[in-house]
């Protein structure tokens, strides 16, 4: 079913072929590594900053102080609760904004080595992530050394073949 008689005005998609242009240059886009780049890293801000302001909800320690007040306790009495809700916000999106640049980072950094790996292959294979997985594990550890850098690799390419491997597994049907 077509929905119209004769299927007029209906893209048919995957089982046929597409003539809007706009979704043909929106899948274009979909496939091109800058495009995957973008969306991984777009895609992991966002999820960073979710996760990053979770975190912080969740910190038992408080950015609650006054300068030259004599210890927690008194700093909390020191403030209104209009100031700690305010200092406890701002601490909460600062913490949120670091968490988002760094997972924007990592998703950007991984889809790009991994779409520049598997366009050098010409192949769509587990080894592409694990490849990608250990360049970026290497890279983001690079300025601990040497070994920070082969830890980052092996930790980052056995991450990337766990999470591979589990989406190429069948599914259950």
């Amino acid at each position: 079913m077509n929905g119209l008689p004769g299927g007029a005005g209906v893209p048919q998609g995957p089982y046929g072929p597409q003539t809007d242009p706009n979704v043909k240059a929106m899948q274009a886009m979909m496939e091109s590594c800058f495009g995957k780049t973008a969306i991984s890293g777009v895609m992991g801000f966002g999820m960073g900053g979710l996760f990053g302001m979770f975190m912080a909800s969740m910190q038992y320690d408080t950015p609650y102080h006054v300068p030259g007040a004599p210890g927690p306790a008194e700093n909390l009495k020191a403030l209104s609760t209009k100031e700690q809700v305010k200092i406890g916000l701002k601490d909460m999106g600062s913490r949120s904004y670091g968490m988002a640049k760094n997972f924007g980072k990592v998703g950007g950094l991984f889809a790009g080595i991994e779409c520049g790996i598997e366009g050098f292959r010409a192949k769509n294979d587990m080894f592409n992530g694990v490849a990608a997985g250990c360049l970026t594990g290497g890279i983001l550890a690079r300025s601990g050394g040497p070994i920070a850098a082969g830890g980052g690799c092996a930790a980052f390419a056995a991450f990337s073949a766990a999470i591979d491997a589990y989406m190429r597994s069948p599914g259950e049907e």
